[in-house]
């Protein structure tokens, strides 16, 4: 079986979990690292990031990679388009959603906690993300899905993707910028009553109430130190340096 080495709070795991649950996929499992933000894991995996999928001690990681190496071997239901200019049309909501928000996003969320903010950051990456929703209010579907009409690899992206924006951004000092697009604002509600899409949420809604948990009672702020401390060391003995 399968292993897809993953966290309720990754975006990236969580584009990959929706997809896998609206398809229908069984023969996959899903676990978090034991090893994740350690110089183990890093020397496993240099880019050092999840998800990562495992099959039978090949290891696959990357997001789009994994997803579209799940689409060509569970191939239906078909999360692509029926001729190729409807999956170019697919993969770009996809790539607009995971590399022009997610990807901003996750640079961002280190800028949550006002006591180390750094106005310049939060500036650069949270207007990025605000011109890219107005780019999406452009593009986007009006039937309750990114494109089609129905559920796509576009909707995989895009679902954590406006949870970072909605969730994180506010924490930042920027205003979520979702409503104010009102297509996009129509989608976002439209798509949360999607079965799978809801289920992908509760996970993240789940990981960030946790994160939250840590912060609050100061214990993320040691799991962090900890980890930068080992990795540090790790590299002074050239461990996982590659």
């Amino acid at each position: 079986m399968m292993k897809l080495y993953s966290g309720d709070l990754s975006p990236y795991s969580a584009r990959v979990r929706m997809q896998i649950y609206a398809k229908g996929i069984t023969d996959i499992a899903l676990e978090r690292p034991a090893s994740f933000g350690t110089p183990r894991f890093r020397q496993d995996h240099p880019i050092g990031r999840i998800p990562v999928l495992d099959i039978d001690g090949d290891m696959m990681p990357e997001s789009d990679v994994i997803a579209e190496y799940l689409e060509e071997i569970y191939p239906q239901p078909s999360m692509l388009g029926a001729t190729p200019r409807e999956t170019a049309q697919i993969r770009t909501l996809a790539r607009l959603g995971d590399i022009y928000i997610m990807n901003n996003m996750f640079m961002l969320s280190g800028q949550t906690r006002a006591a180390t903010r750094n106005a310049g950051i939060v500036e650069l990456l949270a207007g990025q993300v605000v011109r890219n929703i107005k780019a999406l209010d452009r593009m986007i579907g009006q039937d309750g899905f990114a494109c089609r009409g129905r559920l796509t690899m576009a909707d995989c992206a895009l679902v954590p993707g406006l949870f970072m924006v909605e969730n994180v951004l506010p924490a930042t000092g920027v205003d979520n910028p979702i409503p104010a697009s009102a297509k996009v604002a129509a989608y976002w509600a439209a798509i949360q009553t999607n079965e799978h899409a809801a289920r992908t949420l509760v996970e993240l809604h789940r990981g960030l109430e946790e994160r939250r948990e840590l912060i609050r009672t100061g214990a993320f702020d040691k799991m962090m130190a900890a980890a930068r401390a080992a990795m540090a060391a790790a590299e002074a003995e050239g461990v996982g340096a590659t």
